[in-house]
């Protein structure tokens, strides 16, 4: 059984550089601290959409391009487990003030999930 912790971000065209900075410590923060798999990607082939879409999602702007992560964990327990020890760690405090995070953290959306499929 597995848990996913998903997430989409808006991100400005101009701070993706900052923004990989900060993902890939969060990302050894996260497995440092148990995760299976922490995985960031950036929009690539994602058309907005007259009704719903990636984009629309965070209401990116025409300067911001959108980022979907997940990270991996065993269980649900697990997944608590983990971001507890991962929310406590020090370096994390650097990246959790919103005025020093590289995008507008009050449009990003995350939520867990449990597996339904897999092929």
């Amino acid at each position: 059984m597995s848990y996913v912790d998903g997430y989409v971000v808006p991100v400005p065209k101009t701070k993706i550089a900052d923004y990989r900075k900060i993902a890939r410590k969060c990302g050894k923060i996260w497995r440092e601290h148990g995760a299976l798999e922490y995985k960031e990607y950036i929009a690539d082939d994602v058309a907005e959409g007259k009704r719903t879409s990636f984009p629309r999602s965070v209401k990116a702007k025409s300067d911001e391009t959108v980022v979907f992560a997940y990270v991996v964990y065993k269980s649900r327990a697990h997944r608590d487990r983990v971001n507890k020890k991962a929310m406590a760690d020090p370096r994390l405090a650097a990246f959790c003030d919103p005025k020093n995070v590289p995008f507008d953290a009050k449009r990003m959306f995350w939520g867990g999930f449990k597996r339904l499929v897999e092929a």
